[in-house]
């Protein structure tokens, strides 16, 4: 297999090719049943591989969910596995939505597993939580940098829930009413601007919901627009509500390095109209003004 370019760099490539529409890939039963397929690890690996080839050579960017294939046990890893290596073979930029976080040896070993350059779990980027503090993941950090991968640490999640969490105010931070969301999105910036030429989009990113009130959660306040793009794993459009075209207004100055991210509003489309539809999602994103 051939060298890859770092994550950054693929995901400037895949912007300008083919859009910034990401395609989630999430065999949950539901979808199974539409699809015609079984609740089985082969029917997720079936289904993850049409999505592939439906994505490849007209979307960039796919997400498998690894939830849905985890479920599956052995069998569900070894389906998704087979879905990774197809989706890196098709150049597509494979973002694993794998959501880990730890400490110390236990952390390093997820990054390990989805960020090692020919591991059978390897992807392009991971999402990665820190919730024990951006330090807990610093190993990963390393890990990503070493490898030319990415990082997607969750900063404010689409989910309601999320919301007292994530945007409880630090008490102990150099600026005055950061939140926690804010503080995340601050401190990636920073790893994401030692990383990364000054043009262009970085490797670290962050996890932020198109439906999410970003001044609200204090990311407004702790963003920077200078230095390379941050990139910004954005779920929420299509399905949850948020507009494909409004990306620019939602994201302001983190625009430039925002991921479109989508799921179902693209899987229900089913199996024969799936191709058609990842078209017309791009198309939508690509109206966005500014």
């Amino acid at each position: 297999m051939t060298e890859r370019a770092g994550f950054g760099e693929r995901l400037a490539t895949a912007f300008a090719e083919r859009g910034r529409l990401c395609v989630g890939i999430d065999p949950h039963a539901e979808l199974l049943e539409r699809w015609g397929l079984p609740d089985t690890a082969e029917g997720a690996r079936e289904f993850g591989l049409r999505v592939v080839g439906a994505a490849a050579g007209r979307a960039g960017i796919v997400k498998p969910q690894v939830a849905f294939y985890e479920r599956h046990g052995a069998a569900g890893y070894a389906a998704l596995e087979r879905v990774l290596a197809e989706a890196r073979d098709a150049q597509l930029v494979v973002i694993a939505d794998a959501k880990r976080g730890d400490i110390g040896t236990s952390v390093a070993a997820y990054g390990e597993a989805w960020l090692t350059p020919g591991s059978p779990l390897e992807a392009d980027a991971m999402t990665i939580s820190a919730y024990q503090g951006l330090g807990s993941i610093e190993p990963v950090r390393r890990q990503a940098e070493a490898a030319g991968k990415g990082l997607l640490v969750l900063a404010a999640t689409s989910n309601p829930e999320a919301r007292p969490i994530q945007g409880a105010v630090l008490q102990e931070s150099s600026r005055a009413g950061a939140t926690v969301a804010g503080a995340i999105v601050s401190g990636v910036s920073a790893w994401n601007r030692e990383t990364a030429a000054p043009s262009g989009i970085g490797s670290m990113g962050v996890v932020i919901g198109a439906t999410v009130d970003l001044v609200a959660a204090g990311i407004e306040a702790a963003t920077d627009a200078s230095g390379p793009a941050l990139p910004v794993l954005a779920p929420g459009f299509g399905h949850q509500g948020a507009e494909p075209a409004d990306f620019r207004r939602i994201f302001g100055s983190l625009a430039e390095g925002v991921i479109v991210s989508e799921s179902r509003s693209v899987l229900a489309a089913g199996p024969d109209g799936i191709a058609d539809e990842i078209l017309r999602r791009l198309d939508l994103v690509g109206a966005a003004r500014g």
